[in-house]
């Protein structure tokens, strides 16, 4: 996850945003053929990693070794992770498969160099990825407050 599904997945998050600042609106994209070609290995890097997940047999962590947010209330240790992953194999790997989907998707969009099909990909990424975590990773922490809704209408200057 640390080193292959986080990185790859930022990367495909971080690649379309539309950022406004005092000097006004940036949209952030990928415009150039290089740009889509270093942009679509990280799709396949987060396609690819869905796969390795569905392996049986995969260790959470090399034995002995601890997460690296274990220490976090509402975080449980590679060994309680590894038992609830062993529990029910079949679930977890129907989670990695839902990863799997949306990073394709993703790709497709990359491939199509489709930036409004690639931003709404995003959205279906991350919730295969916390349909997991809240399951394995963090099932007994505090769901986080609710986003306050933005008034109907904004307010005139």
């Amino acid at each position: 996850m640390v080193s292959i599904v986080d990185p790859a997945a930022d990367e495909v998050w971080e690649s379309v945003a539309v950022i406004s600042t005092e000097k006004g609106i940036e949209e952030r994209h990928p415009r150039t053929d290089e740009e889509w070609a270093a942009l679509r290995v990280h799709a396949v890097r987060l396609v690819e990693a869905s796969n390795l997940l569905m392996i049986p047999g995969r260790r959470v962590a090399a034995p002995g070794k601890k997460l690296e947010d274990e220490h976090i209330e509402g975080v449980l240790g590679a060994a309680e992770v590894q038992a609830l992953i062993d529990k029910d194999h079949n679930a977890f790997a129907a989670r990695a498969l839902a990863l799997h989907d949306t990073a394709m998707v993703a790709l497709k969009a990359i491939d199509e160099k489709n930036v409004d099909a690639l931003s709404e990909a995003g959205g279906p990424i991350d919730e295969a990825c916390e349909s997991c975590h809240v399951v394995y990773w963090y099932p007994d922490a505090a769901p986080p407050p609710p986003v306050a809704a933005p008034p109907a209408e904004a307010p005139k200057p």
